[in-house]
């Protein structure tokens, strides 16, 4: 299966063994990593940096395999996202992008980038919305993006 946007093929990577459990080697409990993830964030650290942190200096694979939870539901509600980090990634270069081109207004492969990842935001964007993890109301408006 070909990518959306790319015109190429994907490239086929390793996959996680299918299992419930945690490794045998593992040594924490779903408590300690809980505080774990409590801490790392409130250090500032956004979720998916908080995952790298817990896999790369701790040693946990998956937090959802240890805790039965994903890891921004362990997030204190201050330290949780408004919106998800994905969506916010794609808005900041969505911005970013349509900076450069009222410099630059005659590039046109990033106007066609502009419009390709502002169609990956309403994509998104109607996701979210309809799992209920960003109000019904929520609207991408790209002046309002570029107030960011």
């Amino acid at each position: 299966m070909a990518r959306l946007y790319s015109g190429k093929r994907g490239s086929s990577g390793s996959t996680r063994p299918v299992s419930r459990r945690p490794p045998s080697w593992f040594k924490y409990e779903p408590e300690e990593v809980e505080a774990l993830v409590s801490k790392l964030s409130k250090g500032g650290n956004s979720p998916s940096i908080v995952g790298q942190l817990l896999r790369d200096r701790y040693g946990i694979p998956l937090v959802s395999q240890v805790t039965q939870k994903r890891l921004e539901r362990l997030l204190p509600p201050e330290a949780r996202p408004r919106i998800p980090e994905d969506l916010e990634n794609l808005v900041k270069k969505a911005t970013r992008t349509a900076r450069h081109l009222e410099k630059n207004r005659k590039d046109y492969p990033n106007k066609r980038d502009l419009a390709l990842i502002e169609s990956k935001i309403h994509r998104l964007s109607s996701y979210y919305r309809s799992a209920g993890r960003l109000p019904k109301e929520w609207d991408y408006k790209p002046v309002a993006a570029s107030l960011h």
